[in-house]
């Protein structure tokens, strides 16, 4: 954690104030070093004042997307948010990420980018991503998982969404297999997972998330306006990017943990109450394929059961699917 960051971290553990003296002790820098770092974050944003019998005080944080008021939050204490950038804009944080692991940065780094000009979903589609709207970020996972098991993945990011949505805004969404987050019957958030592995090794996954966090009505155009909408449309409130991002990371870091100690059967339970596709009946488009059936459950590995119209039960680990009206 930077010095900057530590510093956040006191200042919010801290109601009344903390002086220059216990940060020099806590930092172990020097008094002009603090005073440094403590204009380096004004000049970013952050309103901190001083005073003469209580020291040091955070009032408000800015609304940008700042690394290390990310990392404050956190407080060191995940592995998904070990290392946090944040951009102000990029071609898709999946990039950026697959551009740190194989460069061999360690798993847990997470970027953030404030807009994307090249976000995409699955299957090749755009994903728009205006500028400090919403949250688009992507993560570096290492897991000791078989390339199948990989489907866990995207199962415990959509329950870890799910749970963070609730906490922060009171909103319950919906997943609608594989990888969207619903409000309602449209979509709110998407999950991109994609993976470098060998036949019996995986050597990274990259986990990226898109959320529509504060866009209004007129955001949406086009097709979007009828299938798109955001936390901020849902709950009638402008959204603390920042507070979402922390308890999102959070709850990931949960999840992934419990599916390294292979508890990924509890999450695969929590998902099926939450999921929308669980009991309807689908059509699925696996490139040149198509089948139709009734969705029954998730199974161990994270791959969709299928009855299938002549009976039969399939196992489905992607695809585009069609819920029946």
């Amino acid at each position: 954690m930077t010095p900057a960051a530590q510093i956040l971290t006191t200042l919010r553990a801290t109601e009344h104030g903390v002086s220059s003296s216990d940060l020099c002790q806590q930092l172990n820098i020097s008094r002009a070093a603090v005073w440094s770092h403590i204009e380096s974050l004004r000049e970013t944003g952050f309103q901190i004042i001083a005073s003469p019998h209580r020291g040091y005080q955070l009032i408000s944080s800015p609304e940008q997307l700042v690394a290390e008021d990310l990392q404050s939050r956190l407080a060191g204490e995940t592995l998904i948010g070990r290392r946090i950038q944040t951009l102000q804009t990029t071609s898709s944080t999946n990039d950026e990420i697959e551009k740190a692991a194989q460069a061999g940065e360690a798993e847990g780094l997470v970027v953030f980018a404030e807009s994307q000009h090249q976000g995409r979903g699955r299957l090749g589609r755009k994903w728009s991503s205006p500028a400090r709207r919403g949250l688009w970020f992507s993560i570096l996972l290492r897991p000791a998982l078989t390339a199948n098991e990989c489907t866990q993945l995207t199962a415990a990011a959509a329950v870890s969404l799910v749970r963070a949505f609730r906490q922060t805004t009171g909103i319950r969404a919906g997943i609608k297999w594989p990888n969207d987050l619903q409000i309602e019957g449209r979509k709110v958030a998407g999950i991109l997972t994609e993976m470098s592995a060998e036949i019996d090794h995986v050597r990274y996954v990259i986990l990226g998330i898109g959320i529509d966090v504060n866009q209004t009505a007129s955001d949406f155009t086009g097709e979007l306006s009828t299938i798109a909408t955001s936390l901020k449309l849902a709950s009638g409130k402008t959204v603390d990017r920042a507070q979402l991002a922390e308890r999102i990371l959070h709850e990931l870091d949960a999840d992934y943990r419990r599916i390294l100690d292979r508890q990924f059967p509890i999450i695969a339970e929590e998902w099926a109450a939450y999921c929308t596709t669980i009991g309807k009946e689908i059509s699925v488009d696996m490139g040149p394929r198509r089948i139709f059936g009734r969705a029954e459950a998730l199974d161990e590995s994270g791959a969709l059961l299928v009855r299938t119209q002549h009976g039969r039960m399939e196992r489905v680990m992607g695809g585009d699917v069609t819920i029946a009206k």
